[in-house]
Order: C-alpha cells, then sequence, then structure tokens
C-alpha cells in the first residue's frame, strides 16, 4: 500500500474520531445535567474515559494483532504529553486572562495522582526485565490500576468536601437521561472502531518509511488518537466550562497510564513494559515535567502573559514539549 493512501485512512481516522468527540461532549452534558452530576466530575471520569477509548483499543491491538509492543506505550505515554501541550492552546483561546486564574484548585489532585502513576511507569521502565513481575503481568499492572480507582474516589470525595459548584444545571426542563444513551454510545462505538484501526495504519507507515515503532506511537498515533479530547475540551470552551475541559485532559492522562496495565494483560509475551524500548521513559519524564508546570500554574495563579499570547506556564510546557521531541528524534 502506497503512503499515499495510508495518509488517506490516517486522515479519515482522524476526522472520524474528531466528530465522534464532539458528539460525545454533547451527549455527556446533557446526561450530565438528566442525572444531576458536576461537568467537572463529568469531565474526569466519564468523558476522560470515553475519549481515551481510541488509546485504549489501539493499545490492545497492537498488542494482540500488531504484536508491537512499542506501539502501545508510545501511544499511551505520547497521549499523555499531547494532551498537556493542548493546554497550551485552550490558554491562547482565552485572551482575557490566563486559563490558570481560573481554574479550579481541585486539579491539583489528579495532577499529582497523574505524576505518581507516570512515576512508576518510569521506574519500569528503567528496570525493563529487572522489575518484579506476577505470571506474564509486570507488578506495576495492579498498582497502576489501584491508583487510577483510588484517584477517581479520592477526586470525588475532594470535590464533594470542597462543596464545588454545580456548573451543570441549566434553566428550563432537563433532558431524560435513557434519550442521551443512544447517542453516547453510538459516538462511543465510532470512536473505538476507528482506534482499532490505528494501529495497523501506524505500523504499515513505519514499515513504509523506515520509522520506528517509537517514533510512529510516540507521534502520530498519539497525536490522533487525542483528537476526541481535544474536540471534547473545544466543545467545553464553548460551553463556558473551563473546569470540565481541564479534567477531561487530566482524567484522560490517568486513563491513559492506566490503560498500560490492560495492555500488559492481553500481552502474553511476559511484561508489556519490559519489551518496550528504554526511550519511552524520556516520554514519561516528559509528562512528569508538563504536570508539574500545570501544577506549579493552579498554585501561583500566573497573570501575566508572554508577548500577551501565552502564560510562562504555556511557555514552558512548549520548551518541555519541543526538547522531548528533540530528544525523540535523536534517539
Amino acid at each position: 500500500m502506497t503512503l499515499g493512501l495510508l495518509l488517506l485512512q490516517f486522515v479519515l481516522c482522524a476526522l472520524l474520531i474528531a466528530r465522534a468527540g464532539y458528539m460525545l461532549c454533547v451527549s455527556a452534558d446533557r446526561i450530565a445535567q438528566a442525572t444531576g452530576l458536576s461537568r467537572g466530575w463529568v469531565g474526569l471520569a466519564l468523558l476522560a474515559t470515553v475519549t481515551s477509548l481510541p488509546e485504549l483499543a489501539s493499545g490492545i491491538s497492537a498488542v494482540t494483532v500488531v504484536d508491537a509492543p512499542n506501539l502501545a506505550v508510545g501511544n499511551a505515554l505520547g497521549a499523555c504529553v499531547f494532551n498537556l501541550l493542548f493546554l497550551v492552546a485552550i490558554d491562547a483561546l482565552q485572551r482575557h486572562q490566563p486559563i490558570y486564574q481560573r481554574a479550579s484548585s481541585a486539579h491539583l489532585l489528579s495532577a499529582a495522582f497523574g505524576v505518581v502513576m507516570l512515576g512508576f511507569v518510569t521506574m519500569s521502565l528503567v528496570l525493563a526485565s529487572d522489575a518484579p513481575a506476577l505470571l506474564h503481568l509486570g507488578l506495576y499492572s495492579p498498582v497502576l490500576l489501584a491508583l487510577y480507582l483510588l484517584a477517581l474516589r479520592s477526586v470525588f470525595a475532594h470535590e464533594r468536601a470542597m462543596k464545588l459548584p454545580d456548573i451543570a444545571a441549566a434553566p428550563g426542563t432537563p433532558p431524560e437521561p435513557h434519550r442521551e444513551v443512544g447517542p453516547f454510545l453510538m459516538a462511543a462505538a465510532v470512536v473505538l472502531a476507528a482506534g482499532t484501526w490505528l494501529p495497523s495504519l501506524g505500523d504499515e507507515m513505519a514499515q513504509a518509511r523506515a520509522w520506528s515503532r517509537c517514533f510512529v506511537g510516540t507521534l502520530f498515533m498519539a497525536f490522533v488518537t487525542t483528537l476526541p479530547e481535544m474536540a471534547v475540551t473545544l466543545s467545553a470552551l464553548r460551553l463556558g466550562a473551563l473546569d470540565m475541559a481541564f479534567g477531561n485532559l487530566l482524567g484522560s492522562n490517568l486513563f491513559n497510564v492506566m490503560i498500560l496495565a490492560v495492555d500488559d494483560a492481553f500481552y502474553r509475551r511476559g511484561p508489556l513494559l519490559a519489551d518496550a524500548e528504554p526511550v519511552h521513559a524520556g516520554t514519561a519524564v516528559a509528562a512528569i515535567v508538563m504536570t508539574g508546570l500545570v501544577m506549579i500554574g493552579l498554585v501561583m495563579r500566573p497573570q501575566g502573559r508572554v508577548l500577551r499570547v501565552l502564560s510562562w506556564v504555556s511557555v514552558g510546557l512548549v520548551a518541555a514539549y519541543l526538547m522531548h521531541v528533540t530528544l525523540l528524534a535523536l534517539a
């Protein structure tokens, strides 16, 4: 298959995922209104989970169909980096003031859990085959799953303790929940179907251009599979729900790291991270650094902008991303 045809299919996947991501946002917002859940919680748990379906489908397909652990690991960790980079675009769009001035401090907790989970992944990648294992699973898998569930429970309890306002309420008669489930599931199915198509395309592109699977997984596949997060985030901004957008991106990162535990269960040749290239540890470290910058921004609440465009936190995020891409290209 020619590279042009592969790129055309890649673009088609991107368009399908982007459109379905927007539909997910609309349906999830109506479900939030119907059930009384806050938009912040919907963004962190429901939307973040569903918009990460491409990463989940791509990862499982990569380790079962293509037998490419580097594609699976690169996609999951690269998606985390792209999610954090997209905060720069949000900051640029909110011209009246930096996003860190308005975002809730409750996001610090989900960001902190993300740092801990990424830290476990980094250690496992560095230790590689020396890391402890349980049957064909790495010991990190149950740890990541437990941390993810603990993060959801802790953030929910923290928001209730802070008594954050429910911004999902809207005037008029709320929609009926059962009428919104159908469109929501249809959009999720499109995302899942397109996501299963990506690994084969990524692998063929890597072979056609002699690119490493690490490069394709961390950059190309990671970018396309984060399109639902981007579409949902932009839709949330149009609704005036900045915290929903923030929660979606940070919650998606939590889910993406947890996906590595799911991929590990489907990978039968041993612990997944033991067969992954050490270069992925650099991607995990980049995500940790970028998450740390976001946490600093949520605490310091920067007011000024560099060249009247971006806050200094966003400039730092761009610098960290460019450094990561440079090191990845040289690896």
